[in-house]
């Protein structure tokens, strides 16, 4: 009578802490409090499981890679950034080889700086050519467009059902309000625009892809869709339809699985180059090969009947992504998995959210009923070897079929719920309190659940927006150093400079970001709170400046150039914390702010000068520092303009340029009295700046331009 009545206290028991425990899991798993962990295993699983699907013979890649640009510039003497007509005569090779479509994972926002025929004779390549898939950019903020523009083919991108689909979701990320579209003479002759748009995952790994996004009423679909629907339309034909349903869109007679933002989760094939690669320089040289009779040693017909994508592989263009295959995969290899998935008809699909939880509530009750039924301490910790492996198990297996089966919150909800057994087996039948403690410091994590039951916001990635000032530093023609030095040689200088560059903003209070290469990304007013940051980031960059100044001298000795670093400072906002995966994760900032520093760095080559600061930056500097303005300027990427300074000294010092009167010679230039601002500008020929000035005044005095706002838009990151 008593082991029934235990029996059926026990039953009760299993049946209470199997429905905690699902309740529990599925609460922390809505939240996405879970998520960090769970992206860790399907990046295993991906890594583990990825292999070539049906249609990934079918796909190419001509990869821009840095070996390409090292051959243009040594033997056709052509500097980046290619003219448009090296892109043409890819264009000729592929459709020699009969390509079924190509796609430019490229943003031809502007116009050729070359000679004026290089974008018309782009625009016929593109025309002549095979079906061409170009790039559009899809934004919230930034784009140069807000409706659609009328020098672009909307190509009919209707979506059947999309207004059906959408109502009642939050579709922020899918329905765009700004765009930035490719020049007239790529946009008018090509196809189909594709959206590249790319939007990580919270850990920032890309493992989800809008199939389209919308845009003044008109679905883009992401540029591997439009690969296919490229090669799918008929020569000056009708594009594939699109319509919606059911979570699913439809392409002609294929559909994709989507989830409720419009994404799709892909199934990567393998590490970066499972898709077939070309150098573009080797395409190149035996297009040139072929107009010139001789015979390449790359055949055309590799392509034959193939999608071929172009894309960039080489680090200074800044167009790797982290995926869970690897963290510097070539962005165009996400266009090219989707595609292959497209194909291959095989689209990783999320295990709907009523099986999920089915599932997690009978594993769960199995696991449970067993736990509390045994008696001995060997049979339990064997029903733990049993079932906490299993989601494992299972999430591993079924990936071969396509299906993201939950892996983490089974194996905590089991955690929990045979954990709970294991208690109430002690409280029902007295078991010795060193048993429970020895299965709990083998197979519970106490520390974890207290942290997730206490304050689970602990264990989110992400952070807080925070008003930064935020420092960018590269040194100038480091990759034609690199080559010169031995490794040993190389890394040497480089810990002596990174030393003397991180001792400074250490110095100043400033929290090291990271190192990328030779570059230095540092910011202030986290984590601590500096109400003078905007001083500690502009007196960095001056300091950094001055003591490279003073190593000059050892490090020319020791490379044969003098080393020069280019500086950009920007005060705004950003989201910063701490970013990536459970393993491996960064104190980091993200946002437009970061990226305007980063833009400014960049800038001053255009200017000849080395350290640019932002107009809110230096409006908190006050009296600390000597500066001058640099005029305005519209960054790459970026629609709003910001007027930028230069940092000569701090208060009390005595600077070699002309501040006040640079001053006037740049009113001169804003008022377009060129003939003025030249000759200020004209005299201070020890001056990079007012020589870039000088240059540019003599060029509009020469050839004027009515339509000049005083701002100096850069065409180059």
């Amino acid at each position: 009578m008593r082991r029934s009545w235990l029996r059926l206290k026990k039953l009760a028991y299993g049946v209470v802490l199997t429905l905690a425990a699902t309740v529990l899991v599925l609460q922390l798993d809505s939240r996405g409090w879970l998520e960090r962990w769970e992206f860790t295993t399907w990046n295993w699983r991906v890594q583990v499981r990825s292999q070539p699907g049906l249609a990934t013979e079918d796909i190419k890649i001509i990869m821009l890679d840095e070996e390409s640009l090292r051959w243009a510039a040594d033997e056709l003497r052509i500097p980046w950034p290619w003219p448009r007509e090296l892109y043409a005569a890819i264009l000729q090779f592929c459709l020699r080889g009969g390509a079924r479509a190509v796609a430019f994972d490229m943003l031809f926002f502007d116009h050729s700086f070359r000679d004026a025929e290089d974008d018309p004779l782009f625009g016929e390549a593109i025309r002549d050519g095979p079906p061409f898939a170009g790039a559009v950019f899809l934004g919230d903020a930034g784009g140069g467009y807000t409706a659609w523009p009328e020098h672009v083919p909307d190509h009919s991108l209707n979506l059947r059902g999309f207004d059906t689909w959408a109502e009642g979701r939050s579709l922020d990320d899918l329905i765009m309000n700004r765009a930035s579209f490719p020049i007239p003479h790529v946009a008018t002759n090509a196809t189909i625009l594709g959206d590249v748009k790319g939007i990580p995952d919270r850990d920032s790994i890309i493992r989800r892809v809008h199939t389209f996004r919308m845009f003044d009423g008109r679905a883009v679909p992401a540029l591997g869709i439009s690969a296919y629907m490229a090669a799918a339309a008929p020569t000056g034909g009708r594009l594939p339809e699109m319509r919606i349903s059911d979570n699913r869109i439809h392409v002609g007679r294929r559909s994709i699985p989507i989830d409720d933002q419009g994404r799709s989760i892909l199934r990567y094939r393998g590490p970066p180059g499972t898709h077939e690669r070309f150098q573009a320089g080797q395409v190149l040289m035996d297009e040139i090969r072929i107009q010139s009779g001789e015979r390449p040693s790359l055949s055309p017909v590799v392509f034959n009947n193939a999608y071929v994508f172009f894309g960039v592989s080489a680090p200074a263009l800044l167009d790797l992504r982290p995926t869970p295959i690897s963290n510097v995969t070539p962005g165009v290899e996400v266009h090219t998995t989707m595609l292959d998935n497209f194909l291959s008809n095989d689209f990783v699909k999320l295990l709907p959210r009523r099986w999920a939880a089915i599932s997690l509530f009978v594993l769960v009750l199995l696991a449970t009923l067993a736990t509390l039924a045994v008696g001995k301490a060997w049979h339990t910790l064997l029903l733990f070897v049993i079932f906490l492996p299993l989601p494992a198990w299972l999430g591993f297996g079924l990936y071969t079929y396509s299906i993201w089966w939950p892996i983490v919150p089974q194996t905590l909800a089991l955690t929990l719920s045979m954990g709970g057994a294991v208690l109430v087996n002690y409280t029902l039948e007295g078991r010795q309190k060193q048993f429970i403690k020895g299965a709990f410091k083998h197979y519970l994590s106490p520390d974890v659940i207290e942290q997730i039951m206490q304050d689970p916001d602990q264990l989110k990635l992400g952070g807080e927006r925070r008003t930064l000032s935020i420092f960018f530093s590269d040194l100038a023609g480091f990759s034609s150093i690199s080559e010169k030095l031995e490794p040993t040689a190389l890394t040497q200088l480089l810990n002596d400079y990174l030393t003397d560059m991180t001792d400074i903003i250490l110095a100043e209070g400033g929290t090291l970001d990271k190192y990328e290469g030779d570059a230095i990304i540092a910011f202030w007013n986290a984590p601590l709170t500096q109400p003078d940051h905007a001083l500690r980031a502009a007196r960095t960059a001056l300091r950094c400046q001055r003591k490279l100044a003073e190593r000059r001298a050892d490090f020319a000795a020791r490379t044969g150039v003098d080393l020069h670093m280019r500086i950009g400072v920007h005060t705004g906002d950003v989201v910063v914390g701490n970013m990536g995966s459970r393993d491996r994760f960064d104190y980091t900032v993200l946002g437009d702010a970061a990226n305007l520093a980063s833009r400014l760095e960049g800038a001053n080559k255009a200017f000849g000068t080395y350290t640019m600061i932002s107009e809110t930056t230096w409006s908190e500097v006050g009296d600390a520092l000597v500066g001058r303005e640099m005029g305005r300027i519209r960054v790459v990427g970026r629609q709003t303009p910001v007027r930028v300074f230069e940092v000569l000294g701090q208060a009390g010092d005595t600077v070699s340029v002309p501040v006040t009167e640079f001053a006037q010679a740049l009113a001169h230039c804003e008022q377009q009295a060129w003939g003025k601002a030249y000759d200020l500008f004209a005299q201070w020929t020890d001056d990079p700046l007012s020589c870039t000035y000088a240059a540019r005044c003599k060029a509009l005095m020469e050839t004027p331009d009515e339509s000049w706002d005083g701002i100096w838009s850069l065409t180059e990151k």
